[in-house]
Parts: C-alpha cells; sequence; structure tokens
C-alpha cells in the first residue's frame, strides 16, 4: 500500500530509469558512496529491481539445530510490502531460493538484493522473479546463518541501506537512493536522461565529443 512518505510512484519512476544515470546524479547531490560492490550480479541478464528497501541482517548461526527454525527468515518476508525490495547483508550461505521467492511475489515485492548467494536459481529464472546475488550456493541457511532483524540500517555491497531508501538494480549494477533525496533524485535522473537522449543524436550526427559536453554538459 502506498503511503505518503514511500508513495509507489518513486518506484515505478525510478523502474524506467537505469543504475548509471542514478549515480551520476546521487554523485551531483553530494552522495558518492550509494553503488554497491560489483559482485553483486543479476541472476540472468536483464534482470531488473526498483522499489523500497526492506533491509535484513544475517549473522553466522548460533545452533545447528535451532529451536525456532528460521525464525527471523520467515518474519521478514512476512513483513514484505508492495513496492519492496529485499535487501539482505552478506552471508556465505544461500538465504534465498524458490519457495521464499514465491511468497515474496505474492506479497507484492519486486525483487531481492543479496550480498550472498542463492539456490534454486533456474526455478526462480522461470518465474522471472529478479534476484541479484553473488553467486550460486546449494547449502540451506538453516544452521549456517541467522536473521538478527529486519528493517534496520545494514550494509550490504558495501553500502549502508536503510530501511525505506529507494533501490534500483539492473544489469550494471545495485544504487542505493537515501529516502531524504528521493524526489530530487528521480526529478534531475528524468531530466538527465532527456538531456542524454539529445546528447545521442548529436553525436550521431557528426558532432564531436567535445563539442557535445561544451553544448550539453553531459557524457
Amino acid at each position: 500500500m502506498s503511503s505518503p512518505s514511500r508513495p509507489l510512484a518513486w518506484a515505478d519512476r525510478l523502474a524506467k530509469l537505469y543504475t548509471p544515470v542514478v549515480a551520476d546524479v546521487l554523485d551531483r547531490i553530494g552522495f558518492r558512496s550509494q553503488s554497491f560492490h560489483p559482485r553483486v550480479r543479476p541472476l540472468w541478464p536483464d534482470a531488473k529491481a526498483a522499489g523500497f528497501a526492506l533491509t535484513v541482517q544475517t549473522v553466522p548461526a548460533r545452533e545447528v539445530a535451532p529451536a525456532h527454525p528460521y525464525a527471523g527468515e520467515l518474519a521478514a518476508v512476512d513483513s514484505l510490502q508492495p513496492g519492496d525490495v529485499m535487501v539482505v547483508s552478506e552471508s556465505a550461505c544461500s538465504f534465498w531460493g524458490e519457495l521464499l521467492s514465491t511468497a515474496a511475489a505474492y506479497r507484492g515485492c519486486r525483487g531481492v538484493i543479496l550480498d550472498g548467494p542463492t539456490r534454486d536459481s533456474q526455478a526462480i529464472q522461470e518465474m522471472r522473479f529478479p534476484v541479484f546475488h553473488v553467486g550460486f550456493h546449494p547449502a540451506d541457511s538453516l544452521g549456517r546463518l541467522d536473521v538478527v532483524g529486519h528493517n534496520i540500517p545494514i550494509n550490504c555491497g558495501g553500502v549502508l541501506v536503510h530501511p525505506g531508501d529507494l533501490v534500483l538494480a539492473d544489469h550494471d549494477g545495485v544504487v542505493v537512493v537515501p529516502l531524504s533525496a528521493a524526489e530530487e533524485t528521480l526529478r534531475l535522473a528524468e531530466e538527465k536522461v532527456s538531456g542524454e537522449n539529445l546528447v545521442r543524436k548529436a553525436l550521431a550526427t557528426g558532432m564531436t565529443t567535445q563539442e557535445a559536453f561544451a553544448k550539453f554538459g553531459i557524457l
């Protein structure tokens, strides 16, 4: 459900953009550390996710056979709302798979970004549920990692992510827009896309790169 603090229209506008232009705008307005480490890659080349971050903090498991298996993991998935993108801190085993993808998609989640591996990858790809990850690993999370909280600030891909930040992920990587800068970032990014379209046409008709940059200030 949309709310004044996180209008779904923002997520929809973000989905029409691409990560390089958003990263450029964030640089311009003073946020220069918002792009994930390049180890985080899409499950398939044209996967794309845009929405509000629901953050999940994982730690190495304290018990191999916990009394309440998957408790934190299930609570995080069940708290997803339409327009969310789940963002999960670094882990060494698979936090995510096909069944959680099914549950997340039903709740209107727009994708999952993992600083760790995933499994059931072919089934997830067939679902076309956007997942970004660092590779594949067949081992389950049970007895290997615990979720100690969700909707708290986390580090993922080398970036500090706060609950409700806007997140965009595509083939070029992942970029996080602080919620406080969302409206300005979206406006400037949309303007930059329009400018890039003009530069592209000018270059395609013979204008030199120096002339184009002097005229449009965009590269």
